[in-house]
């Protein structure tokens, strides 16, 4: 189940003190809000494999976005240690169990992100009113079915986030039909090269998000001038 089923109102509160209890009093992004206003945060997980309830997160990497400028000082990039072996899926990222055995596990780690996904927290020091960022992702379901299940996990729930996935804008802006997802046309590196951009190594959590970032740039800056006006966050938002 992903957050898009859990409708506010339904789901147990965050106990109180948890960085899960910070995210949730944080406010949302109004959707008319100037896209040049919103803050995002890009954000990449390496797993074990695609299912949230069997598979583990590896490593995250995340890094903000905000006034059209992408905040290389504030990107974090982090080992997970997982419960069980990485199996099959070192092939693909490179973390291998040796690699893993000493670095924090997830329940180290995920506060750190959630503290990311909000505004006021010791990254950014300026906001008075702490306001949820956007998660922006490339095929965000994995982002956000991963976060929500270590949320129910670890917190006992879990909290909305609004999301902009960069594979659907393409998606979209490419008009591409659903059933040729599957063909990788809408690859992270193949919607990349739609607008030259260069090519990064894949399955790093960190560059994936970079990457992530660098496309919406792209995406965004295009739309504006297909619309003929600045963009606001409803023109974007995927949910």
């Amino acid at each position: 189940m992903g957050l898009r089923e859990l409708l506010p109102g339904r789901r147990p509160r965050p106990g109180p003190g948890t960085p899960l209890a910070d995210l949730a009093a944080a406010s949302a992004v109004d959707p008319a809000t100037p896209l040049d206003q919103v803050r995002l945060l890009a954000l990449d997980l390496e797993t074990t494999g695609l299912d949230p309830r069997r598979h583990e997160v590896l490593s995250v990497g995340h890094v903000p976005v905000a006034q059209g400028r992408i905040l290389l000082a504030h990107a974090r990039h982090e080992l997970v240690r997982p419960q069980g072996p990485v199996g099959e899926s070192a092939v693909h990222h490179g973390l291998t169990d040796d690699r893993l055995a000493h670095v924090p596990d997830l329940a180290q780690v995920l506060p750190r992100v959630l503290e990311a996904l909000r505004t006021g927290s010791a990254q950014d020091g300026e906001d008075a009113r702490p306001v949820r960022r956007v998660l922006l992702a490339h095929f965000a379901q994995i982002e956000t079915d991963f976060l929500a299940a270590a949320c129910r996990r670890l917190y006992g729930t879990d909290v909305p986030l609004q999301v902009v996935d960069t594979l659907t804008l393409a998606q979209r802006m490419l008009r591409v039909p659903t059933p040729e997802l599957a063909s990788g046309r809408l690859r992270l590196d193949a919607c990349r090269r739609h607008y030259r951009l260069p090519r990064y190594r894949a399955h790093s959590a960190l560059t994936d998000a970079l990457a992530c970032a660098e496309l919406f740039l792209a995406q965004s800056a295009e739309l504006a001038e297909q619309y003929g006006r600045p963009l606001r966050l409803a023109d974007v938002l995927t949910r």
